[in-house]
């Protein structure tokens, strides 16, 4: 007779297996289908679970594989980012359970439903996306929230308070500390790279931290990439400061208000950038590297993000609450975004502008300059030996006397010359004026997304090359615009957007050109 079969018993742990998988920001596990403890404990793809030995303890998404060469039955994998984050050798026995779902999904519902939330559910949402107990589905959740239902100004507080407490703030023991931020939307706006060498080379501590691209071609990071290291672990940020009196560089990994960054890796993909995660966003980064005075840069234009004086003055009046209240002292400048800031479009591209305006080049793309240093003198008039208005003299001179490109290779070599060299994309195309007349339009928004689909920031080759801007006069056929690109593929869909509409509005009639907002 046959004996009955007796049900294998589930393993009490697994053992911890390192799987080669990126998965940006957020912890994932992998289990074998055949693994005994998925079959008994009624684990589901895709629902999250809690991993833990010794005292270490995390969250992950579980995906289920069939692939041995992955994990076998008897192991756990976990993707890249999971495993240094549970910080605990391979092989290590774990043990897996069930992970409760996170309390505070309940306020990111009501908060949908259009409920106002209070600081304390602000600080549990941002408490628990910073421990990974979120999922990138619920975030994107959150995000939706916060874009769709909108928050006051009251809540834009909460939540920047929430996440500038999410990790470490500095402190540079300094009465004044300055920085400046564009909130984006004009493609090849550079600025922060000008501004900062100047600044530094005055004497004034500026301790620029930026974000990667969120929804444009190219961020500061991406661009001072091309030249020198921006990964730089806090306590080299924090020696290079003090040494060079500025940096340019990555804030991801100087753990500054982190949770923005896991936010910003979810409203990458889906193009979100509301009002009210952007303030909160910006001005947490800033309060947590330690900034006194923020000059904040308000592109204002038909075709930018900020469209009309308007609403220009509502988000200038934003910032100057937030930033008030949570102790940082905020001015804000309303600048002109009608069309893009120098000629390059992409890393590489607008690295070139930047370099050609630090060397006093003749060729320097003049509103680069002038802007950078509008901008610089602004932040110099913090300073209380400098009267208002003077500002901009004391910029010009540091950077007509070759200051500002001594400070600028001081900062390049002491955060790391970049090994590597990028060149401008060799695929090329120019894009032709399809009439003769005045250039009397520009569209940001669709140069921007020509460049992206050319490849930027994640080629940094890739981009446009501005040759008309407005007001100049061009002939039927004269080219408006150069695309570059690396792969043939991005090439093809950045070409056949830029045929089917070039960004420019051309016309017989000069009195024609759009005006800046009055």
């Amino acid at each position: 007779m046959t004996e009955p079969s007796v049900p294998v018993a589930a393993p009490a742990t697994l053992s911890l297996k390192r799987v080669a998988i990126d998965t940006y920001h957020e912890n994932v596990a992998y289990l074998h289908r055949d693994c005994p403890l998925y079959k008994a404990e009624g684990f589901q793809a895709l629902s999250k679970i809690e991993i833990q030995q010794n005292g270490n303890k995390i969250l992950a998404v579980l995906n289920v594989v069939d692939d041995d060469c992955i994990v076998a039955p008897s192991e756990l994998g976990l993707s890249e980012q999971a495993f240094a984050n549970l910080k605990l050798p391979a092989q290590t026995q774990v043990r897996v359970n069930h992970a409760e779902p996170p309390h505070s999904m309940e306020f990111v519902r009501q908060k949908l439903g259009g409920t106002r939330l209070n600081q304390d559910k602000f600080n549990e949402i941002i408490q628990d996306i910073g421990a990974n107990r979120y999922s990138k589905t619920e975030i994107a959740a959150f995000i939706v929230a916060v874009s769709e239902a909108g928050l006051d100004r009251e809540e834009i507080l909460y939540l920047t308070r929430a996440m500038v407490d999410s990790g470490q703030q500095l402190d540079w023991k300094e009465p004044l500390v300055v920085d400046k931020h564009c909130i984006g939307g004009i493609p090849g706006n550079r600025t922060s790279m000008i501004v900062v060498p100047i600044v530094a080379a005055f004497g004034l501590l500026c301790p620029k931290t930026s974000s990667r691209a969120i929804t444009s071609p190219a961020g500061t990071a991406d661009t001072m990439e091309v030249l020198a290291n921006v990964d730089l672990p806090m306590e080299r940020l924090d020696q290079i400061v003090r040494e060079q009196r500025g940096c340019l560089a990555w804030g991801g990994t100087a753990k500054l208000a982190p949770v923005d960054d896991i936010l910003i890796s979810v409203e990458r993909p889906l193009a979100i950038d509301s009002q009210a995660q952007m303030v909160a966003s910006i001005l947490s980064k800033k309060r947590a590297c330690g900034s006194t005075h923020l000059l904040i840069d308000i592109p204002a234009g038909p075709r930018s993000k900020v469209r009309s004086m308007k609403e220009a003055m509502q988000l200038r009046k934003l910032f100057e609450f937030v930033g008030d209240r949570i102790g940082l002292v905020t001015e804000v400048v309303i600048t002109d975004g009608r069309q893009p800031v120098g000629r390059g479009i992409g890393p590489v591209l607008e690295c070139r502008d930047v370099m050609q305006v630090l060397k006093n080049d003749p060729d320097a793309p003049h509103d680069l300059r002038e802007k950078s240093l509008q901008l610089a003198g602004r932040l110099l008039e913090f300073e209380a030996d400098i009267r208002g208005g003077a500002g901009y003299e004391v910029a010009r001179d540091i950077l007509d006397s070759g200051r500002a490109l001594e400070k600028m290779n001081q900062i390049i070599a002491a955060q790391g010359k970049q090994e590597r060299h990028f060149s401008v994309g060799h695929l090329t195309r120019d894009i032709p004026a399809s009439s003769s007349g005045t250039v009397v339009e520009i569209d940001n928004l669709i140069l921007s997304r020509v460049a992206r689909l050319a490849g930027a920031p994640m080629d940094k080759g890739a981009g446009v090359m501005l040759l008309k801007k407005l007001g100049d006069t061009v002939q039927a056929g004269d080219p408006l615009y150069r695309i570059h690109a690396e792969f043939p593929a991005d090439f093809d869909f950045a070409v056949r957007l830029a045929s089917q509409h070039s960004g420019y509005r051309i016309s017989e009639h000069a009195h024609e050109l759009v005006s800046w907002l009055e």
